[in-house]
């Protein structure tokens, strides 16, 4: 009588947004019923399994969109809405705070800078890049007395 072996795995990264993606795999393999007598060839047996499982979630989660079985979900967003992209991610609170004490310090109008550069009113409404970007044009910016730093 065959002895059969099931295995699964399940995990779930966060995303940006309060969201999350997640992917499983559940494997069922039949082994000769033999391997039961002999511990260290079932447990090798296990531990494959568990590694193909394991590495079948760690592709999915990190190419998801490569394989033809999740062209369906492709076009959901973490929350179900449908989209074609991903957000890009934004920025973060210490590029948030260079920001605001740059623009302070050198006397630059934020709100006019961030809707001249990026049609937006707050620095937390860009993406990382964007600030990124940012900061580095306002460091280069001369203050007040024409001293460029």
């Amino acid at each position: 009588m065959p002895l059969k072996l099931n295995v699964g795995l399940s995990r779930k990264v966060g995303q940006p947004d309060y969201g999350s993606r997640g992917a499983s795999v559940n494997l069922e393999l039949e082994l000769d019923s033999s391997l039961v007598s002999d511990n260290s060839r079932l447990q090798e047996r296990i531990r494959e399994l568990f590694q193909l499982a394991r590495q079948s979630v760690d592709d999915e989660l990190d190419h998801p969109h490569q394989t033809s079985s999740n062209s369906a979900r492709q076009d959901q967003s973490p929350n179900g809405n449908s989209h074609r992209q991903e957000a890009p991610r934004a920025a973060t609170q210490s590029q948030v705070r260079a920001i605001h004490a740059i623009a302070g310090r050198r006397r630059i109008d934020l709100v006019a800078e961030l809707r001249g550069r990026f049609s937006v009113d707050r620095p937390e409404d860009l993406s990382i890049m964007q600030a990124s970007e940012l900061i580095d044009a306002l460091k280069g910016t001369p203050d007040g007395n024409g001293v460029q730093r």
